[in-house]
């Protein structure tokens, strides 16, 4: 095993350092991760109920798993019935910023039942986003987007992928996005606030490995508390499975016979699920930066470290090779992924100085490092070089922190966004069971031989720690093979260097359906959409809008 001992990777809010569990929030351009809140839509018409209770409750059922019957069900037909009254969106300063055009986008709500085998009983408001169809004389429909996370925001990846979305898709479709139950503004699971929050993510583990569990028992412990008291009531019901089933209301709310779909990175699963779900109104699928539901989640943990170590050697002896003017990693490529783990190690004990005054330690620096390994080669990379320069040769860690603040959804004023509450809620809700003692023993060794620059610190303990053990709901989720028998053909989009979704899974997901096509970009990146690479776009514009697929075995680069 390498002799590199760089933070853990993020497993659960205590063990927070090196990047999320299937974490692809709201993205921007090039497929990097967002902090940024939604703005909240307006309301609109929907059948009256009351508003969803988040009161802790004594005894929480399980998220419920039984098919509903969808728009046959006489129960669910006044929520089928909906018409959403758009109107237009409240203002966005970010998105002024951004010089980002919101004119022409409206925002509005769905009412959805909290339990759809009670859907007598209490409601949630979803808040929606649409970016109508440039040519509405040819306009298909509405074209329904998800970003993933679990956690991330719907409202949010329409506002930052604004120009990924011009031409053809925008010309033809309504884009619409939609912030999932439990998420941004639709009735979000609160748990730490803004201080508890800071504390968590700053804090760094104790370099003793007893030391480091009992922080992390402790920290998990206080997060599922703050959980259960702040958002007990809501917690059994915020699963995909039920996000799906919103999605199928959604659909017909907006007059669509059949769901087109946009998904990344967990939206994937969300958009399996769906056709597994209501594969007789499952149009046209796109599923990027795929999550495989047949994995065990011991795996994609796995999969996901040794993914990011990958990544980060790759980005390192690109630094040395290529930009060796501004790359402060030394001259040898094989070793200067390991030159700066050792740095960013050694912020445990000697954290950078920051203009905001709050310190750059070590989890807060990986976090800031992963936040751009999830972009592109070409501009996320070049970021990260200057990142780690600042850090290296000035001592100052602005750079580093600004990103890691992004990545947790930590905006200029220290508040944060819902998204790593409700990150936790939705994967422990959709199934994360504890590895029996053979299987942690081989997963650690498997990271211990598969990411030798930053798998090191994993023990057993963190896997069992991942696992969801003391999650006050207990999930009937399980992982298996998704064939959606019966639904529309569905495209997968695999990128061969992406970190948090590695490669083979997309090859999974798209060898389980019963009738998948896999698209393929070779290159580095979270998610090939909004890549600006033209074989994706050409791709995925042919299908969403004239339904083509595309040649088996095609391969972008």
């Amino acid at each position: 095993m390498n002799s590199h001992r760089a933070a853990r990777p993020r497993l659960l809010p205590a063990a927070l350092a090196a990047g999320g569990l299937l974490l692809a929030t709201a993205c921007q351009g090039n497929g990097e991760p967002s902090g940024e809140r939604a703005a909240a839509p307006s309301a609109a018409s929907a059948p009256a109920s009351s508003s969803p209770a988040t009161a802790p409750a004594a005894a929480p059922t399980p998220t419920p798993t039984v098919r509903p019957k969808g728009a046959e069900d006489p129960a669910l037909k006044p929520f089928y019935g909906q018409r959403i009254t758009w109107a237009a969106c409240p203002p966005d300063p970010a998105a002024a910023e951004r010089k980002t055009d919101l004119s022409a986008m409206r925002c509005g709500r769905l009412r959805v039942p909290l339990d759809y085998t009670d859907a007598s009983g209490e409601t949630l408001e979803l808040a929606l986003i649409k970016n109508p169809a440039a040519r509405q004389d040819q306009r298909l429909g509405s074209l329904m987007v998800n970003p993933g996370g679990p956690g991330a925001s719907g409202i949010q990846m329409v506002k930052d992928f604004d120009k990924a979305f011009r031409g053809a898709l925008h010309d033809r479709y309504d884009v619409v996005g939609f912030d999932p139950r439990g998420t941004g503004e639709s009735s979000p699971v609160a748990c730490l606030d803004d201080r508890q929050r800071d504390a968590v993510n700053a804090a760094d583990e104790p370099a003793d490995p007893q030391a480091a569990k009992a922080q992390a028992e402790k920290q998990n412990a206080d997060f599922i508390a703050a959980c259960q008291a702040r958002s007990g009531r809501l917690l059994p019901f915020v699963g995909t499975r039920n996000t799906a089933r919103d999605l199928d209301v959604l659909r017909a709310a907006v007059g669509d016979p059949k769901l087109n779909y946009l998904g990344v990175s967990y939206g994937t699963y969300l958009g399996a699920v769906y056709a597994e779900e209501f594969p007789a109104t499952t149009g046209r699928l796109v599923l990027d930066g795929a999550v495989d539901p047949s994995a065990n989640r011991v795996d994609g943990v796995v999969d996901q470290v040794i993914g990011f170590d990958r990544s980060f050697q790759r980005f390192a002896a690109d630094c040395v090779e290529k930009h060796a003017a501004e790359c402060p990693l030394g001259k040898d490529p094989a070793k200067a992924a390991g030159k700066a783990a050792d740095f960013l190690e050694g912020l445990r004990e000697k954290p950078l100085p920051t203009e905001s005054g709050r310190g750059l330690g070590t989890k807060l620096a990986w976090t800031g490092v992963d936040r751009l390994l999830y972009g592109d080669q070409k501009t996320a990379w070049q970021y990260l070089r200057y990142s780690l320069a600042q850090a290296m040769t000035t001592g100052r860690g602005d750079y580093l922190l600004a990103y890691a603040d992004d990545y947790n959804g930590r905006d200029a004023k220290g508040h944060y966004s819902s998204q790593e509450d409700a990150f936790n809620a939705v994967r422990c809700a959709d199934g994360v069971p504890a590895p029996s003692a053979e299987e942690a023993q081989r997963a650690v060794q498997r990271i211990h031989e598969g990411a030798p620059v930053r798998g090191g610190r994993i023990t057993v303990d963190d896997l069992y720690d991942s696992a969801c053990p003391a999650w006050p709901v207990k999930p009937a989720e399980q992982p298996h093979t998704i064939r959606a028998e019966g639904a529309a053909p569905i495209l997968v989009v695999g990128t061969t260097g992406d970190p948090a979704t590695p490669y083979a899974a997309a090859e999974a997901l798209a060898k389980g359906f019963a009738d998948a096509t896999l698209l393929t970009l070779q290159g580095e990146g979270h998610g090939a959409f909004g890549a600006e690479n033209g074989c994706i776009d050409a791709a995925l514009a042919a299908y969403l809008t004239e339904g083509t697929l595309p040649a088996a075995g095609t391969r972008c680069s």
